[in-house]
C-alpha cells in the first residue's frame, strides 16, 4: 500500500473554498463530505481535508493560525508543464486567490503559486524532465 497524504486547513467558509477549489479543476470525495468538512482529491494518494474553523478545532488544541497573517504551512504541487502552473494561477486569482510573488524561471524548474481564499499558500512548480533523478 502506498503512503497517502492528508493535509488538513481550516476554512472560513466550505461551500465559498469547495466552488474556489472546483473551478481550478480539483473534485472531492462525497464519501468525507458534509457541512463541516470535505475532502478534496489532489492525486491517487494526495487529498486535502477542507474543514470549517469549529470542525478544524476539535482536532487540535492550539489556536487556528490566520494564514493571512501568518504562515501555516505551504503546498507546494507539481505541474505537467509551465502553462499548467500560469493556468492554474490565474484561475486562481480569477476565482477570488491572489498572487504573492512573480514566477519564479529557474531553468530546470519554473514556479509560480497562489494564495486561496484563507490565505494558505499553493506553491505550484514545473521541473524539467531529469531535473530530479534518484540518488
Amino acid at each position: 500500500m502506498n503512503t497517502q497524504i492528508f493535509v488538513n486547513l481550516a476554512v472560513k467558509n466550505l461551500d465559498q473554498s469547495v466552488a474556489f477549489f472546483t473551478a481550478l479543476g480539483y473534485t472531492f470525495n462525497p464519501q468525507f463530505t458534509d457541512e463541516t468538512a470535505t475532502c478534496m482529491i489532489v492525486s491517487e494518494n494526495i487529498f486535502v481535508m477542507l474543514l470549517t474553523e469549529d470542525k478544524f478545532r476539535t482536532f487540535t488544541p492550539n489556536a487556528i493560525c490566520d494564514a493571512t497573517k501568518s504562515t501555516e504551512v505551504l503546498i507546494c504541487l507539481s505541474c505537467q508543464s509551465r502553462e499548467a502552473v500560469d493556468d492554474m494561477v490565474s484561475k486562481a486569482v480569477a476565482g477570488g486567490g491572489s498572487t504573492y510573488n512573480q514566477p519564479q524561471d529557474h531553468g530546470f524548474m519554473y514556479a509560480h503559486g497562489f494564495q486561496d481564499l484563507d490565505g494558505h499558500i499553493w506553491e505550484l512548480v514545473y521541473m524539467a524532465p531529469g531535473a530530479i533523478s534518484p540518488g
